[in-house]
This record gives C-alpha cells, sequence and structure tokens, in this order.
C-alpha cells in the first residue's frame, strides 16, 4: 500500500560491541493502521502447520509481537528469493528483540516442508489454503496462473501483537512490491542484517 510505503523510520538500529553499553532504544512501529485492533473474527481463524495442524491466527502472536509475512504462493520465484533473504535472518536476532519471524503461504500444508528445504527457511511457517485471512486482511488480487495457491492472490507484511494490536500493514500491490526486510526489522528493534552472500569476516 502506497500510504505505508511512505511511513517515516525511525533512525536506524546499531548494535554496541561492548556488553556494557546501553541497549538502543527500540523503534516504534508505525503505518496508515498503526494503532488499530485486528477483528477477532480474523485472529480466530485457523492455519495448518506443516502437519497439518489448525493454529489459531491470533495464537501465533498472542504472547508477542510477531513479523507476518503473507507471501503469493510457493511457485513465485520472487517469494521464494524473498523467503530464502528471511531464513537468513539469525533467530538470536529475533530473541535479542523478543520477536517472533512467521511466514504463511496459501497452498496445501504438504508444500510447507519443500518449500522450507528449498529456501532454507527454519522460521516459523503456516498456510491458509482458503485464502481467508488474506481476504480479510485486504491482500490484493491480480496476475497470472501458477499451480500451487491462488495465482493471483498478493501478499504483505504486518506487525502484529501482542494481542490483536496491529502496528503496520503493508499489502504488496504485485510481486516485486515486497516490503524491504531490514526497513521492517528496524520498526520491531531487530538489528540489521546484511543479505549480501560475502562472508562477514573482520582482519585484525
Amino acid at each position: 500500500m502506497q500510504g505505508a510505503m511512505a511511513a517515516p523510520f525511525a533512525a536506524p538500529v546499531t548494535r554496541q560491541i561492548s556488553g556494557c553499553a546501553a541497549p538502543a532504544p527500540v523503534p516504534v512501529p508505525s503505518g496508515p493502521e498503526s494503532g488499530q485492533r485486528l477483528a477477532a473474527a480474523v485472529a480466530d481463524l485457523p492455519v495448518l502447520d506443516a502437519s497439518g495442524k489448525r493454529v489459531l491466527f491470533g495464537a501465533l502472536f498472542r504472547e508477542r509481537r510477531a513479523v507476518v509475512v503473507f507471501v503469493r504462493h510457493f511457485l513465485c520465484y520472487i517469494c521464494k528469493e524473498y523467503v530464502e533473504d528471511l531464513a537468513k535472518i539469525p533467530k538470536s536476532f529475533l530473541q535479542e528483540a523478543n520477536v517472533t519471524l512467521i511466514v504463511i503461504g496459501q497452498s496445501s500444508y504438504h508444500h510447507i516442508e519443500p518449500f522450507c528445504k528449498l529456501t532454507g527457511y527454519s522460521h516459523e511457517i503456516y498456510v491458509d489454503p482458503e485464502r481467508e485471512i488474506y481476504k480479510r486482511l485486504g491482500m490484493q488480487r491480480g496476475e497470472e496462473i501458477a499451480s500451487s495457491g491462488d495465482p493471483s492472490q498478493q501478499g504483505g507484511t504486518l506487525i502484529l501483537g501482542p494481542g490483536n494490536n496491529i502496528h503496520f500493514i503493508h499489502r504488496d500491490r504485485n510481486r516485486l512490491d515486497h516490503k524491504p526486510i531490514n526497513s521492517v526489522l528496524q520498526l520491531v528493534g531487530v538489528q540489521h542484517v546484511d543479505f549480501t552472500s560475502r562472508p562477514s569476516v573482520i582482519h585484525v
């Protein structure tokens, strides 16, 4: 959504090397729907995990904030690359900020495990095969055919929780309109992630 793309961001999150340094302030998420509540009817809708077990959507972020990324479908090459980058976010970064990272797709739960193996993604992931949550959140539709999920369904990124609090929402306008990952991480106080393939080696 255009408004979300233009939302102002707080100063970049930095990390001190010294253990005695004061922690960097956590930016306050902002966006056109910041401060609104997620409808209970949406929070009570189910998603499925890799084993096909039903989990209430709202339970995923009931206790702490979560970055929730809805992807178009598991055969979308752009989505695959985006999730490959999400996979590079160290779990320790998320734990330090007390944030959960969740990907939600819209195909059968049988596709979760192969998709995770393909992308190297090991954070939380679920599917909404009926696309009911996509619809209730106003995710856009449009674009061409594929064989895994609705090929016209677009995704988006939200910051939710604890509880049904909406802190930020970005609805993808097309397959290339993913919110930059570090921009989202900055909003929840997760430190910057280097997504380049070059090894991070410090020469002394």
